[in-house]
């Protein structure tokens, strides 16, 4: 798709006014939403309102109506909530709470509303839209504003952002607050584990969701827990038994306590509430555990904002503004959303009455139907969730006598634990027999392999590192070692989770396969890897959990000034030459600059960047963040740049810096890197069966094809096998780097939002879509 770059820079926001608003219920990342329609709003010179308390505010008009600056909106994004307050407002449903509100709206000259909340929000938006120019009209016979402004003021346009918890929208891959959520229900989970560990405890932890199970579903996939309760998927009659049965036999494997996820509005097939209490009774009385209740309540919507939920709120707020800029009076009212990493805008009424369609189908017991509604994304997280939680007794297992052996390359990333852990009880229940190869290639080559069974895999997902180690070392070395091992142990199949090495060994593997029949067998890759290096995937498992870590980080090192005087920091980020870390860790983290090999810059561009930020100190703003990639330039080292500013800004600010290292491959992994480790490792998985059963010929396995090595990947919006031949003429060898990285598109938003002057090609946004017609293998950039 060749088409020409268009430029934001010729839609100008000059004599428009855009009003702001959060509603319903408040969310992790409304602020980085706000921060961003503000910033975006005001770099196209149009004014922007704060619109406080919601609907309230809008009513009730006099200050809660206040028009904002840039510094308005410096130090939120990290802030949980919303700063401009929300409330659930009664008058706002009348007619006359709507023409109060008109009224104010058109004093201030205000067409353009911004509406970040809920479905209910959104929903009562598009009516105040439909009724605009009735409520205009009223207002003149009643002589409260002129024939001119009903004239001036005729249109009003709505676009709105998601603002939600429960992920209960349809047409968006995740709403703003969800990722947040599922790191505090991960956050509690991963500590009451310990302590029912030792005590050998049941635990019943109810989560939010009234009527979507999205965030129980998830958080149970992210924490392997035995049994999950959620209202689009009612369990059969008899779950109690069939509940009952698997507990005890967990317990019968050794399993030292049990994790039951209950989603609030859970039911039954009779559409009868499922509560945590009553599973607890169940539990205590047919079994006899010891068993507690959980209930996460509140602490779900609280907390700071995950770096996820900071960048997709950004995009989404900045994608609102162009909206509102290209809106005319016969486009619908829109919602900007994501879908896998791609913003898309959607009819917002189309949403709405997908989203009501749900309920209506699980009110009336079709639950299939609901699930399927829900979206693609739901189903799978549903369907890989039956497959990984349930063994399937031997009697029914498959048996095909396959050998397939799975391996950790390169350097430890969070999330690899979880893949392993998937690749292994989806091989068994394919009917193969799974063997670990401990330490990569090197441990292959000295025979370092073993049977791994359903069970040793248990409780996996939440472990950082590589339980099964991992080393950078490459093949080539070792091939008849490890051609002998895979002839010994009769390796069918492999499978290699890992980063740039691993794509590197496969394909040395695939250029040996001339002289060694050994390798002529399906490989394939799932990029695992804090740097985000690897072709053929925007994303790799471990680069979340890593971009958490720096945000978390940078807050930590903005806070450690305040009260102190102005004062910068340069902060050094992992990632080799890729520069994904750096300027997505600066946009989560609201950096004025960040610097990555990819964009290459000069003496110039440092000075300029000094003298802006000197500048900005000038004014309210007390604190400067400054990420540096490691390799991003080999004279201009965090040193210099450190000595550069501290010399340039004296008198003005004084300079710090910090070099994160290798707490960025450390820690637990994020819900994010669990959920995409497990899926994309599940389908790795079951396309080497696939590729098995297709290469099966006379008694043993032969494939030597390009398409028999292939690297899964995320790509856009789906999920891709690409054969790892094919992805060389996309890779800079020399750097260890794609040719083309999607995110660097995101490097001027980030620049924006730090008050630079730049060029941002907004080509692939505009089109209004239609929910039917989004793909429907979107798998996402959404967990």
């Amino acid at each position: 798709m060749d088409h020409q770059p268009k430029f934001f820079e010729n839609l100008s926001g000059a004599g428009k006014a855009i009003g702001v608003l959060t509603s319903g219920g408040d969310a992790q990342g409304m602020n980085a939403a706000v921060r961003a329609v503000v910033r975006m709003g005001i770099y196209v010179n149009a004014k922007v309102y704060f619109i406080y308390e919601g609907y309230q505010g809008m009513v009730d008009g006099g200050d809660n109506i206040v028009e904002v600056s840039w510094e308005s909106v410096s130090s939120i994004l990290q802030v949980g909530g919303t700063v401009i307050g929300s409330a659930r407002c009664k008058s706002f449903r009348t007619r006359e709470g709507r023409l109060q509100a008109a009224l104010n709206l058109v004093q201030r000259g205000i067409t353009n509303l911004c509406v970040i909340g809920g479905d209910g929000s959104l929903t009562g938006a598009n009516l105040f839209r439909e009724e605009w120019s009735g409520l205009l009209e009223e207002l003149a016979q009643k002589g409260k504003i002129d024939a001119e402004a009903v004239k001036k003021y005729a249109y009003l346009n709505i676009v709105g952002m998601v603002g939600s918890i429960d992920n209960d929208f349809c047409g968006t891959d995740m709403t703003i607050g969800t990722d947040s959520a599922l790191h505090r229900i991960i956050e509690v989970v991963d500590a009451i584990m310990t302590t029912a560990q030792s005590h050998q405890r049941t635990f019943v932890l109810e989560v939010m969701g009234r009527h979507c199970g999205y965030l129980a579903l998830v958080s149970a996939l992210a924490c392997g827990a035995d049994w999950v309760f959620i209202p689009e998927y009612p369990p059969e009659e008899g779950w109690e038994d069939t509940m009952c049965v698997k507990l005890s036999e967990n317990r019968a494997r050794k399993k030292r306590l049990n994790i039951i996820i209950v989603a609030e509005g859970a039911i039954d097939c009779h559409n009868k509430p499922i509560t945590s209490e009553k599973v607890k009774d169940l539990v205590v009385q047919r079994l006899g555990f010891d068993t507690r209740v959980t209930i996460l309540g509140h602490v779900q919507r609280g907390g700071t904002p995950s770096a996820f939920d900071r960048i997709l709120a950004s995009r989404m707020g900045v994608e609102a503004v162009l909206a509102l800029l290209e809106a005319t009076p016969d486009t619908p009212a829109c919602v900007v959303s994501l879908s896998g990493n791609q913003a898309v805008r959607l009819p917002l009424m189309e949403c709405v009455q997908m989203t009501q369609e749900v309920q209506k189908a699980m009110d009336e017991g079709r639950f299939l139907e609901a699930v399927k509604l829900r979206g693609r994304s739901f189903e799978n997280n549903l369907n890989t969730y039956k497959l990984l939680s349930h063994r399937r007794p031997d009697a029914e297992l498959p048996k095909t006598n396959f050998n397939v052996a799975v391996l950790n390359v390169g350097a430890p990333a969070a999330g690899m634990n979880a893949a392993v852990r998937a690749a292994v009880r989806v091989g068994i229940t394919e009917g193969h027999k799974i063997f670990a190869v401990i330490d990569g290639f090197e441990g292959f080559a000295r025979g370092k392999i073993k049977e791994i069974s359903w069970g040793d895999v248990g409780g996996w997902t939440g472990q950082g590192g590589s339980i099964l180690g991992t080393k950078r070392t490459l093949p080539a070395k070792y091939l008849e070692k490890i051609a002998d091992q895979m002839r010994t142990n009769n390796i069918n199949a492999l499978m290699v989770i890992g980063g740039f090495e691993a794509y590197l060994g496969l394909l040395e593997l695939s250029a040996a396969r001339e002289k060694y029949d050994e390798f002529c067998v399906p490989m394939v890759m799932v990029p695992a890897t804090v740097s985000n290096n690897v072709p053929g995937s925007d994303f790799s498992i471990g680069a979340d959990t890593a971009l958490n870590t720096i945000t978390d980080t940078c807050d930590r090192i903005k806070q450690s000034a305040s009260g102190t005087k102005r004062r910068v920091f340069i902060i050094e980020t992992m990632g080799g030459y890729c520069g994904y870390l750096a300027n997505m860790g600066a946009l989560a983290a609201g950096a004025d600059a960040a610097y990555i090999f990819e964009e290459q810059f000069d003496i110039r561009e440092l000075q300029a960047n000094v003298e802006h930020l000197t500048e900005k100190m000038k004014t309210s703003i007390q604190r400067g963040l400054v990420l540096r990639n490691e390799n991003c330039n080999e004279n201009y080292t965090t040193d210099f740049i450190y000595q550069l500013y501290s010399e340039e800004g004296k008198g003005v600010f004084d300079c710090r810096k910090n070099v994160l290292g290798h707490m960025q491959q450390g820690g637990a992994p994020s819900p994010f890197d669990r959920n995409f480790g497990t899926k994309i490792s599940a389908k790795a998985m079951q396309w080497i069966s696939k590729k098995l059963k297709e290469t099966y010929r006379k008694g043993k396995v032969f494939a030597n094809t390009d398409d028999s090595v292939c690297l899964l990947g995320m790509r856009r919006r789906n999920l891709v096998f690409q054969p790892v031949a094919e992805l060389k003429s996309e890779t800079d060898f020399v750097h260890r780097i794609p040719k083309e990285q999607w995110w660097l598109k995101l490097r001027p938003l980030m620049k924006i939002l730090a008050k630079y002057k730049t060029s941002y090609d907004v080509s692939d946004s505009g089109q209004l879509e239609h929910v039917a017609m989004l793909p429907k293998e979107a798998e996402t950039g959404a967990i």
